[in-house]
């Protein structure tokens, strides 16, 4: 892969990166991998993040890592295949998002009037990050917001906003919203503004920093667009992202090959009479049998599924043995395990890696 950053007139753009988090909703595939590393559709997840920011001429990221940092430059290396420049900061201790943005900071090059933009390591969104740093720079804000609209805004930072775009309050998880505009993930910061925040402590930029700008009559603004927005967080959204990636409803540079109904990497063999669809990625080195059934799953590298075998809206981790006739409904499979043949897996059932399911028709549930 090969991305080159977007050229402009301006000041090389700068931007932090926020993969600090354990991933603990989607154990067990992060016990051995952070979950912006995760293969997704075929690629780290950052991959997208990355070519994305390249794209619109962020030129260096600072990676704000804390959980298995030293992964992240192992996978990513100094960020020449994706046209930028990469430097890792790692916490000791997890200083909240706010205190990991002030750490990273200190790494930056731009200057206190300068624009910098902050993204966060769990989200694929395809809103249009140019157009957030011109509105920031138009408005002269302190920071500028990423603001989509959902139907269910209870479980997300509510954001009001007024005529003008200003922003007026932020309610984290309000459990009476007062409007559907919600905290996509992606702000855009005036350099100063990062520099006035204490350093060294646990700060949250969603109960202290932003609140805080508003009540001191600082100038806060709401990007609000409607692109492709995806918060990956649980397993279920993992699934949708990666096969939307696939499937193309997400555009990304960083797909290892052209949108379609799967995706095979290479060394990957799937037998003439497997169906794959809605997505599916088949890792390199995997094998699927005669007969098998992918819907809308992620196959990660050297996976053996046997002949028969049904996989929907499920992730089998690198090296699993899936058995002849198996059904997999809505599951995570760790790496390295093993389920025999005939078992039945549904309804968010996690596989714990290297864990070995032996028998026919074994009925697992988190229903049950």
């Amino acid at each position: 892969m090969s991305f080159e950053s977007a050229q402009t007139d301006s000041a090389p753009l700068e931007a932090i990166l926020l993969v600090g988090g354990k991933g603990t909703r989607l154990r067990p595939l992060t016990i051995g991998v952070p979950k912006p590393l995760l293969p997704t559709a075929g690629v780290p997840f950052l991959a997208h993040q990355l070519a994305k920011a390249a794209a619109a001429g962020v030129t260096r990221i600072v990676l704000a890592t804390s959980y298995r940092a030293e992964m992240f430059e192992q996978v990513l290396g100094d960020g020449s295949e994706f046209g930028l420049e990469l430097t890792y900061v790692q916490e000791t201790d997890p200083l909240g998002t706010g205190g990991g943005i002030r750490n990273a900071a200190a790494h930056l090059r731009s200057g206190p009037d300068d624009p910098v933009v902050v993204l966060n390591g769990d989200v694929l969104s395809g809103h249009d990050i140019t157009a957030q740093v011109e509105l920031h720079r138009k408005a002269d804000a302190a920071v500028t917001l990423h603001l989509v609209q959902v139907p269910d805004p209870a479980r997300f930072g509510c954001v009001p906003t007024d005529l003008a775009g200003r922003v007026t309050d932020f309610l984290e998880k309000a459990p009476e919203p007062v409007t559907n505009q919600i905290n996509a993930g992606c702000y855009v910061f005036t350099r100063k503004f990062i520099d006035a925040m204490p350093a060294g402590v646990v700060l949250s930029v969603e109960l202290e920093t932003f609140p805080g700008l508003i009540a001191a009559g600082e100038t806060v603004m709401g990007y609000v667009e409607s692109a492709y927005w995806l918060d990956v967080g649980t397993p279920e959204a993992f699934v949708r992202g990666s096969c939307d990636l696939v499937l193309g409803e997400l555009g990304s540079t960083a797909l290892p090959g052209q949108p379609g109904d799967a995706l095979l990497l290479p060394g990957a063999s799937v037998h003439s009479s497997a169906v794959l669809s809605g997505g599916t990625t088949v890792g390199a080195g995997s094998s699927l049998a005669a007969g098998v059934t992918a819907t809308g799953s992620v196959v990660f590298d050297d996976v053996q599924i046997g002949a028969g075998a049904s996989i929907h809206a499920s992730v089998i981790g690198a090296g699993a043995r899936i058995g002849p006739g198996a059904v997999l409904d809505g599951v995570i499979i760790g790496t390295g395990a093993e389920i025999g043949s005939g078992n039945e897996l549904r309804h968010g059932a996690r596989i714990w890696p290297g864990v070995r399911l032996d028998g026919t028709a074994i009925r697992f549930s988190t229903d049950a």
